[in-house]
């Protein structure tokens, strides 16, 4: 179930779709706009139901305390999770005051880095205050729930794509912690980007989604990460990002065209498509988590993404989603997985 928060402010929901639909776990996350099919809608509740003939599901959930838990928080639900025939692993944790990137390091450390890891962390619609999950033991704003998918018949495809570019000159990372940047060049982070957006300052941290960073490693090579902003200390003068940052690095800013944006969910797609095997169902399931800031950028053209994904999936393909304030899936097919911000991460999932 993806949903605006207001569905999520008292537990009302988690017990209508207990009553609805007895034994059956739930999971899901708070918004910052729904998808259903190919709408993008706002202010909604999409709730989509799954049944798998061979494949078993492990639930696991486990209480967030702060940003310093995050990698912790992701070994306690790996060990959860753990399975000889684990498969693959769904997530969705909480979407402020969270290094994402720590959560699935967390992961990582107990599965191992060739399982893939999808997800995505809630939204607020952009408020950056307070996000909440639902598993089966309801809604929370301090938990952060998994789901493991067991058997050997599953399928599951995975694909992530930006679309976004960089530009200006590359900044030296000379101060950070990580997901928290002091510094930029040796002056306080929060002043440069401040000094770049211009009017858009006032709006911070919103207006950040506007305008990402993308990560170049020591040799200014792109990294292929990006990272967006969560929020800002004023006091610190420092930049809160939705993961970690290399403490040795460059950083670029970056923007985007709806084009561009659009040309990459169709790339996530072609990625994420299962291959048309003897014996796989027709049916599967796409699972669409893409950035705010992406849909900030395509305002009412927001729903081109999304019909693109469909023209490459196929109409035997139901889509659901949300828009995150952080997103989930290795780059590759047996690489190690990791939190993007500004993509559209696509997981395909069906079964023989």
């Amino acid at each position: 179930m993806f949903g605006a928060p207001s569905y999520f402010e008292n537990s009302a929901v988690a017990q209508a779709l207990a009553d609805r639909l007895p034994g059956v776990p739930a999971l899901g996350c708070s918004t910052a706009g729904e998808i259903a099919g190919t709408a993008v809608r706002e202010q909604s509740c999409v709730v989509t139901a799954v049944r798998f003939n061979s494949i078993r599901v492990r639930m696991a959930t486990t209480t967030f305390t702060e940003m310093l838990d995050s990698r912790a928080a992701g070994r306690r639900l790996g060990m959860e999770l753990a399975d000889a025939e684990l498969r693959a692993v769904m997530v969705f944790g909480q979407g402020v005051r969270i290094n994402g990137s720590a959560l699935i390091e967390g992961l990582v450390d107990t599965l191992g880095p060739e399982l893939p890891i999808t997800g995505g962390l809630a939204g607020d619609y952009g408020a950056f205050s307070r996000t909440w999950t639902l598993s089966p033991k309801g809604v929370s704003d301090s938990e952060i729930v998994a789901v493991g998918f067991v058997g050997s018949t599953l399928k599951f495809g995975h694909g992530s794509f930006g679309g976004w570019e960089t530009f200006g000159p590359a900044r030296k990372v000379t101060r950070s912690e990580g997901n928290v940047l002091y510094e930029l060049d040796g002056e306080p982070a929060l002043a440069f980007y401040k000094r770049y957006l211009g009017d858009y300052a006032k709006d911070l941290p919103v207006s950040g989604l506007l305008f990402p960073f993308g990560m170049l490693g020591e040799d200014r090579g792109a990294k292929g990460l990006i990272r967006t902003i969560l929020g800002i200390d004023e006091n610190a003068g420092s930049l809160i990002l939705a993961g970690d940052i290399d403490p040795e690095g460059y950083l670029k800013l970056m923007h985007a065209s709806t084009d561009s944006l659009i040309d990459g969910a169709e790339a996530a797609a072609l990625a994420a498509r299962l291959p048309q095997e003897k014996g796989v169902a027709d049916e599967s399931l796409c699972v669409l988590v893409s950035c705010i800031g992406r849909r900030l950028v395509m305002g009412d053209l927001v729903d081109g993404e999304v019909e693109a994904v469909a023209a490459v999936v196929g109409d035997s393909a139901v889509l659901t989603g949300f828009y995150s304030n952080g997103e989930i899936s290795p780059f590759t097919p047996g690489v190690h997985c990791k939190l993007h911000n500004q993509t559209m991460t696509i997981t395909t999932i069906a079964e023989d």
